[in-house]
């Protein structure tokens, strides 16, 4: 399976913003964005004002980076969005929001979402009490995710737990902590996801 290997934190300066890849560093001084705001490179602070292209491939890479997503399966998700009803840019961002990895790594279960996807692969979660090692493995309104009993055993998962014990959770998740499992709500609305972008410019990229 492919995957991005090089060092993370020059996309979260590429795109100017935090998407925090790293964990428990992005809320640290050591987070790359506090140290330096600029893009990375030898022309990193002095580039130019954007194009409208410019600007809309932007919007689709951050997006992307965000959620940890390849090129062919992002537009794979940019086509189920525009098969569906209400606005293509919406649906996007609510498809990606409803990945497992996503999901985990919003229950506090993972300290970033590369981690999340790593969890998940290794199988220690379930979907209505059965084994999913699918990242991409979409989840329904009304299904139940869990750690594995054996998994929330081990210290690795009780060190994670802890150190995400504060960590906000939205709306569209239920959280039973105790149990170390969560029912999904509902799908979340555009309102209640924290990506600051303009999905219409995604879908201005595409349609061209």
């Amino acid at each position: 399976m492919a995957r991005y290997t090089e060092a993370v934190c020059k996309l979260c300066r590429r795109e100017g913003q935090k998407l925090f890849l790293k964990g428990e560093r992005c809320y640290t001084d050591k987070c790359a964005i506090s140290r330096r705001a600029y893009a990375p490179g030898q022309h990193g602070q002095g580039r130019k004002k954007a194009s409208e292209y410019g600007m809309q491939l932007r919007a689709k890479q951050m997006t992307r980076r965000f959620y940890g997503v390849l090129e062919g399966q992002f537009h794979h998700y940019y086509e189920m969005a525009t098969n569906m009803p209400g606005k293509a840019g919406d649906n996007l961002l609510i498809l990606l929001e409803s990945r497992l990895d996503n999901v985990v790594y919003r229950c506090g279960w993972a300290s970033s979402r590369a981690e999340a996807r790593q969890l998940v692969v290794h199988g220690h979660f379930t979907v209505n009490g059965k084994k999913v090692d699918i990242p991409s493995y979409l989840v329904k309104p009304g299904e139940m995710v869990a750690i594995k009993d054996k998994s929330r055993q081990s210290n690795k998962f009780k060190a994670v737990l802890e150190a995400n014990s504060a960590k906000p959770v939205p709306k569209w998740l239920d959280v039973d902590a105790a149990n170390a499992q969560a029912k999904v709500d509902a799908l979340p609305t555009r309102e209640e996801i924290d990506l600051e972008v303009d999905e219409t410019l995604i879908v201005e990229l595409y349609s061209k």
